[in-house]
């Protein structure tokens, strides 16, 4: 690896005219134009245009609507930046002028702003061929938001069809005072899966509950029940999240329905909680609609969704030395583990190091009004990812930029 210094350096070297204005139309266009998990068709062309200008062999549809640039640069070692292009069913209420014109669609989670860092980052490389030598491989990755995109990659033979990488870099938008570069060696985000339960009864007419076995009681009482999971069979030195994200029932209010359907999600951080979880949504499951009589067992289907992410330790200490040298020392903190979930580590063939890192991006403005005094109330006072308030302050859409730009040097700087 270059020295940080020098990296950060180059990296604004080759990133002079950021803040020209072009960065923040690309920008507003994607969030005008939301589009849904496996459904990014114009958010995927519109990236594939900006490689295949910048001189990226592209190949577009990879695993339905992804994307792939390659950039061969002379021998030197294979670098993979990714980025996300889904967007979220969320109702946008932040005023904005340029808000998404999709109805019931919204870059919530700011996936727009990801879209708009890589493709600029992907130019300015290109553009400064000269400063490094190896391979660049830019990842457009769909569906991200529903945990199956880079599984589909892999399946549709990424690491096959294109050169494997020797590194992956990815980073995502975050709430908290625009300006900070979080990182987190080793662990950083939390494995999800979702469990489907289905609890079967006799439906019948509201008015004779007696000649039948009522689903929706039973699959409230399973919810209010497995509201105890995390609090009584979970230690406390532990970290686990189970929630009742869905439950659907019944078309009307007089008829008793034969079936009530639950969603869970449970995240985790240990594969012996994860364990845990499930075997206790079955047994609660199961035992409830014994008690209730119902005809049979619940069916219950696990869905795996996302795998922990895991930093590698080493890497993450270098590229936060040179976010360090690029923004200032006071920028770069240590996150911490959190609960939330990302696919990004499955792009990561067996073996291969990745760094995954966050970019801060409310508003001094909201950040200043938002009640409590420390860091973490303030945070949890302002709009986050998934809200429909979620609104990134546009200063962040060049640092982004050079965040990858010096990630991706620290390895093909000559």
């Amino acid at each position: 690896m270059t020295e940080p210094a020098a990296v950060a350096r180059l990296a604004r070297e080759i990133t002079p005219d950021l803040e020209s204005g072009r960065l923040e139309d690309f920008y507003r266009d994607l969030h005008r134009h939301p589009e849904l998990s496996f459904r990014e068709h114009r958010t995927a062309a519109a990236l594939a245009g900006r490689l295949r200008a910048a001189g990226y062999r592209v190949t577009e549809g990879v695993a339905r609507t992804g994307v792939v640039g390659v950039l061969a640069n002379g021998e030197g070692p294979v670098v993979w930046l990714r980025g996300d292009m889904d967007a979220l069913p969320v109702r946008e209420a932040t005023g904005l002028a340029y808000a998404s014109t999709a109805d019931g669609v919204m870059h919530a989670c700011g996936h727009d702003l990801h879209v708009t860092w890589l493709a600029a980052a992907a130019e300015s490389l290109a553009a400064a061929r000269e400063t490094w030598s190896g391979t660049l491989v830019v990842v457009g990755q769909p569906a991200e938001e529903v945990g199956g995109g880079a599984a589909a990659m892999v399946a549709d033979g990424v690491h096959d069809r294109f050169p494997r990488p020797d590194v992956l870099f990815g980073q995502h938008v975050a709430p908290g005072l625009a300006g900070f570069y979080p990182h987190t060696p080793g662990l950083t985000l939390s494995a999800s899966d979702d469990v489907d339960v289905v609890v079967h009864g006799v439906g019948g007419h509201g008015s004779r509950p007696e000649s039948t076995v009522d689903p929706v009681v039973t699959a409230a009482f399973v919810v209010t029940r497995l509201q105890t999971v995390v609090a009584r069979e979970i230690a406390a030195n532990e970290s686990a999240v189970l929630t009742v994200g869905r439950f659907h029932a019944g078309t009307t209010s007089n008829i008793i329905p034969d079936e009530a359907r639950l969603g869970v999600n449970i995240r985790t951080r240990d594969t012996r909680v994860r364990g845990r979880l499930l075997a206790a949504i079955r047994r609660i499951a199961e035992a409830e609609c014994a008690a209730a009589g119902c005809p049979r067992p619940p069916d219950l289907t696990v869905r795996p969704g996302c795998p922990t992410t895991v930093n590698d330790p080493s890497l993450d200490g270098e590229i936060a030395a040179v976010h360090r040298e690029l923004f200032g020392p006071d920028t770069v903190f240590d996150f911490g583990q959190a609960l939330g979930s990302e696919d990004f580590s499955l792009l990561a063939p067996e073996g291969v190091p990745y760094d995954y890192w966050y970019v801060t991006s409310t508003p001094a403005p909201v950040w200043e009004a938002a009640p409590g005094e420390g860091v973490m109330e303030k945070a949890a006072g302002v709009p986050g990812n998934h809200s429909p308030l979620f609104a990134p302050d546009l200063s962040v859409l060049a640092p982004g930029v050079r965040t990858l730009v010096s990630a991706a040097l620290s390895r093909l700087a000559r």
